[in-house]
């Protein structure tokens, strides 16, 4: 049963008004379901209607994207079944896991070889995910030597106290949906800095992605548009963009994805569309 109240991805997502260059990739979008199939967490904190690879596949081909990371989402848990199927096939995706550190050694070498190239952790308290940092370090121990790399999810209050593990960690670490950032705080904020220190060491990634959670104004999200930007002044060759659909937990709307694309678009030139596009996410995750 989908969780009452539960906000469902756009039912008709605009076409956007430029065409993506040719190879460009989503590096952080969903796949849930279907439910009969790939049953949700019963741990999970929300279940969201199914939203299956098809359906994906359909909104890539609208909105221009020929390639995609699909990040494990806490609704299914550590159960990457959904993910790992969907890779088996298509050359063109390439998956983020979440782990429980019971995997087998055969189960991560599968893992590996359809295409998944990183593990996921969340340190989001609504998500109710959270694993301890020795058990994260444990897993992290047996996933480096496949050139993974680490992607986590916080809210900015959680920074601090992650940051030495994120700075200890073997591996790179991509940071999701600019890091929560809090857009009436801007660039010159204390959770901001903490952020910018983090990517001045050449191991940390972030994704412009996540502007429809990070707004205050709503929609096309321009007020998050000085965040996105200095991310990319600081880091341009460790950024990368996802549409982050299906959107689980959105509270206010459903974000057109059109849109979302036409805002990465607007903010940046045909360099830095090249590079957040196609340049990083080949050498995250296609290399």
């Amino acid at each position: 049963m989908v969780t009452p109240g539960y906000i469902p991805p756009h039912p008709s997502p605009s076409r956007p008004k430029a065409q993506l260059p040719a190879g460009s990739c989503d590096s952080h979008c969903h796949i849930f379901g279907p439910g009969d199939r790939y049953p949700y967490s019963p741990k999970s904190s929300y279940i969201p209607p199914d939203a299956p690879a098809e359906a994906l596949e359909a909104l890539h081909a609208h909105l221009g994207f020929e390639r995609a990371v699909l990040v494990q989402a806490s609704c299914h848990g550590t159960d990457n079944s959904a993910m790992v199927d969907a890779l088996r096939t298509r050359d063109h995706w390439k998956g983020i896991a979440i782990l429980s550190g019971q995997e087998t050694d055969d189960q991560l070498a599968e893992m590996n070889e359809v295409g998944v190239r990183g593990v996921r952790f969340n340190f989001v308290p609504r998500l109710k995910a959270a694993q301890p940092l020795d058990e994260c370090r444990a897993i992290l121990d047996r996933v480096k030597k496949f050139g993974w790399h680490m992607v986590v999810y916080f809210e900015p209050d959680a920074l601090p106290g992650i940051t030495p593990f994120l700075k200890e960690v073997p591996v790179p670490v991509a940071i999701d949906h600019m890091g929560l950032m809090p857009v009436e705080e801007g660039i010159n904020g204390e959770s901001f800095g903490r952020l910018a220190e983090l990517l001045q060491d050449d191991k940390f990634w972030v994704k412009i992605s996540g502007a429809e959670r990070l707004t205050r104004a709503g929609p096309p999200y321009t007020d998050v548009d000085e965040i996105a930007r200095e991310l990319l002044r600081i880091a341009p060759d460790r950024t990368l963009f996802g549409t982050d659909w299906p959107h689980p937990n959105m509270t206010t709307h459903s974000p057109d994805d059109g849109q979302l694309v036409d805002r990465l678009v607007s903010i940046c030139d045909q360099a830095q569309l090249q590079k957040v596009l196609i340049d990083n996410p080949t050498r995250l995750y296609f290399q």
